[in-house]
């Protein structure tokens, strides 16, 4: 009986946890449709490019959200970091470096910049190909609200 208990309590964590139906279904359609990155980096779609190396392509989004904000994307279609593997570390790592290049053409290098990558439904990932958020040129407000000390 016990071990019944168990296998339902560990069983309870990782549903509780899971994406929801709503989301893997319209994750796996926009999976299946291409990704809008794509369509930019192949120039299907315009976009305002700010940086591209044979690896890399910056742009601004559709709408910013701070004065200077870029999505940093690699050109190979990542659906999200727990997508990469092993092979992918040095383009991953390049992104950081690209962040930083863009960071000190803007200016905002020693004031600072924010990187944000957003991962699957809680975190509100809309377009499946991996992508880093620039964001800068003012002061940010937190990411998060804060919470009260209890």
């Amino acid at each position: 009986m016990k071990k019944l208990l168990l296998i339902a309590l560990i069983l309870s964590c990782f549903t509780s946890y899971a994406q929801s139906e709503a989301y893997q279904k319209q994750k796996a359609e926009k999976i299946a449709k291409g990704s809008v990155f794509t369509k930019i980096i192949n120039r299907e779609l315009p976009a305002t490019i700010v940086y591209e190396d044979d690896e890399i392509i910056a742009f601004v989004p559709l709408r910013p959200q701070a004065p200077v904000h870029y999505l940093i994307v690699p050109k190979k279609e990542i659906h999200t970091i727990n997508d990469a593997v092993e092979e992918d570390a040095l383009v991953l790592g390049k992104l950081f470096l690209v962040a930083k290049k863009l960071a000190k053409e803007n200016g905002i290098a020693e004031t600072g910049y924010r990187l944000a990558m957003n991962i699957n439904e809680d975190a509100g990932q809309s377009v499946f190909h991996l992508h880093m958020h620039f964001l800068g040129g003012e002061k940010l407000a937190p990411m998060l609200p804060r919470k009260e000390k209890e």
